[in-house]
């Protein structure tokens, strides 16, 4: 029986995505929620999840179709006998040779009478590899569940675990975090999707872990009944060969290769204990492999993790950290697992360098001075000099939707010049309070928020849709306001639903909440869609002002300048001028001249002016 995975609805006003990545192959086993494919909409690139577990018989969309919101994508066959069929091979091996070929029969039975005395490696071969892992996969059943490193984004592989939060032994809840993981997009806590006792690390902390591997084991029973189920078949292997499945196991590395199987077992049980000291003796390990060629061949494994994978391999965030401080990691001592650098190592080096700067600048502040200036290229920058590359989905779909609200709209920019300086006496006054009690800092944004959501509320026109075609206009009784967020893909707008109701303290939350979960690629794809009107804080990068571009098919955006300090004539007490110095701010609004005039783009302009020069927001710090 097979079953059609179909694209799922990917977001209000989401008709269709674009197939950009296949993660599964036909024939191959998927379970239920296991990333399927990736698919690239108007909106945001995901991974869509399979509805069903078994095996992938077909594939009906190709990478770079375009297929509608519930169209086909593939046909999963029913996964419910896939356990059993992973098992079918293990066991009918040893079972055909004595009952399936009927006519065989004497040419099967005598290797098979012969198997315990003659034959009995050729068969630990084989029950280590077939019969072994069902075993294995069996008691995994039965005592605890396999948990997998999860898909953490787009286009990542991999993942480095920082950190366990759960020891072996402790119990765990569903959806409570399990351990933390860094990869090159984000840190992260990875929750259990299970609840029970966790019986067994399969990776230690700075091991890096492909999307899909085994991570840790969590059952309902203690860990020590897994612990001797390992170590008794040691014990009692030269004693009995009785049991089917450990019997095998130590026959075969007691028979044929105990030196060759024992190091792979133990080996890396040996390097998680004194990986610490071998950390602090890399270089003469090192050494002591290029003399003692014997010694060096079992000691290999650690070799390559305390210097070779060390000086070769640091994983992305933690180079992108030391970029981001200032710091050489070839300076940097390791206290990870193997020596290896970790995101601690790098803070703390950044921490003493501060210390010593001065020190060294004091001693030669001339020569400093006169050294000629060189332009510094950072790595990534200079990687990408004289070369060319295809531009990303979400790259695409800014370049396309951009050029598509210039063609569809009549876009005009107006900019208007405020005072924000009560504004900012009142945030100077109230930051630290406000931080204190709400846990977050108070920026600029909330109050510039704040002001535009009531000016819509008066404005209908900026927070309305105009429909070209039927030559009707809709008023929206609700301001979703749209924040554009700068991330690492490229600017993304989340939405914040309802922002008409909030205070500044709310807004700034909101605000926070949605720019960090579009940082870190935790965005839902309906929560990029639905805005009547969008705000951009262009005052981050310093500029004074631009022209921004609307987001259809709302009929309005607006930026948000850099407050800088000028002087300027103001209107003194008695009615005179004076030049003081203030705080000002640019605010150009980008409206669609096909219902917005510039009369009502202006009056809107002028009730959000006189709302933040007043600058009366005290109740709305909710303190």
């Amino acid at each position: 029986m097979s079953n059609s995975v179909q694209m799922p609805a990917l977001g209000e006003s989401v008709t269709e995505g674009t197939v950009t990545r296949w993660l599964k192959e036909v024939g191959e086993e998927v379970e239920v929620d296991e990333p399927l494919l990736e698919v690239s909409t108007d909106k945001v690139d995901t991974e869509i999840p399979s509805p069903y577990a078994g095996t992938l018989e077909k594939i009906l969309a190709e990478e770079d179709d375009v297929v509608e919101v519930g169209g086909d994508l593939a046909y999963i066959g029913d996964g419910s006998g896939a356990s059993s069929d992973e098992e079918a091979p293990a066991e009918e091996p040893a079972e055909e040779p004595a009952e399936a070929p009927a006519e065989e029969a004497p040419a099967e039975e005598a290797p098979a009478d012969e198997a315990p005395a003659a034959d009995e490696a050729p068969a630990a071969d084989e029950a280590p590899t077939e019969e072994s892992a069902p075993a294995a996969s069996d008691s995994g059943s039965s005592e605890g569940t396999e948990i997998t490193m999860p898909a953490l984004g787009e286009s990542v592989t991999e993942g480095t675990v920082t950190r366990w939060l759960k020891e072996v032994g402790e119990e765990v809840e569903v959806d409570e975090p399990l351990l933390e993981v860094s990869t090159d997009k984000v840190d992260t806590e990875v929750p259990s999707p299970v609840a029970g006792v966790v019986q067994a690390h399969l990776a230690d902390e700075d091991d890096t872990v492909e999307v899909g591997a085994p991570l840790a084991r969590i059952g309902s029973g203690a860990p020590s009944e897994s612990a001797p189920a390992e170590e008794a078949p040691k014990d009692e292997a030269p004693a009995e060969a009785a049991p089917k499945q450990e019997a095998p196991k130590e026959d075969a590395p007691a028979d044929e290769a105990p030196k060759q199987e024992a190091p792979k077992e133990e080996a890396p049980k040996q390097e998680s204990a004194p990986k610490p000291a071998a950390a602090a003796s890399a270089q003469s390990a090192s050494a002591a492999q290029a003399e003692e060629p014997v010694d060096a061949a079992a000691q290999a494994p650690a070799a390559a993790d305390t210097v070779g994978e060390n000086a070769a391999y640091v994983t992305p965030l933690v180079r992108r950290l030391a970029r981001e401080k200032g710091v050489d990691l070839s300076q940097v001592t390791g206290t990870g697992v193997g020596g290896r650098i970790r995101k601690q190592d790098v803070e703390a080096a950044a921490k003493s360098a501060p210390a010593a700067a001065p020190a060294a600048q004091s001693g030669a502040p001339a020569a400093a001075s006169k050294a000629p200036f060189k332009v510094e290229i950072p790595e990534e920058v200079a990687k990408l000099r004289g070369t060319t590359e295809k531009a990303s989905r979400i790259r695409q779909t800014i370049a396309k939707r951009m050029s598509e609200s210039l063609d569809v709209s009549a876009q005009l920019t107006q900019v208007i010049e405020v005072d924000m300086s009560r504004v900012v006496k009142l945030r100077k006054a109230n930051k630290e309070a406000f931080q204190a009690k709400h846990g977050s800092k108070l920026t600029y944004l909330p109050f510039f928020a704040k002001a535009i959501v009531e000016a819509l509320q008066v404005h209908p026109k900026v927070n309305a849709q105009y429909d070209l075609e039927s030559q009707q206009i809709t008023y929206f009784d609700h301001e979703h306001l749209a924040v554009a967020v700068d991330t690492p893909r490229g600017l993304l707008v989340p939405v914040i639903k309802d922002a008409g109701d909030l205070s500044v303290a709310g807004l700034s939350k909101a605000i926070d909440d949605v720019a960090d979960r579009t940082r870190s690629n935790k965005i839902m794809p309906d929560e990029l869609s639905g805005g009547t009107f969008t705000v951009t804080n262009i005052g981050s990068v310093g500029a004074l002002f631009d022209t921004p571009i609307i987001n259809q098919p709302q009929m309005g955006i607006i930026g948000t300048g850099a407050i800088v300090r000028r002087p300027i004539a103001v209107k003194t007490a008695d009615g005179d001028e004076a030049i003081a110095i203030r705080d000002m701010v640019y605010l150009p609004l980008t409206y669609n001249h096909q219902l917005v005039d510039g009369a009502d783009a202006g009056r809107f302009l002028q009730t959000i002016k006189a709302r933040l020069e007043e600058g009366n927001f005290e109740a709305d710090l909710d303190l």
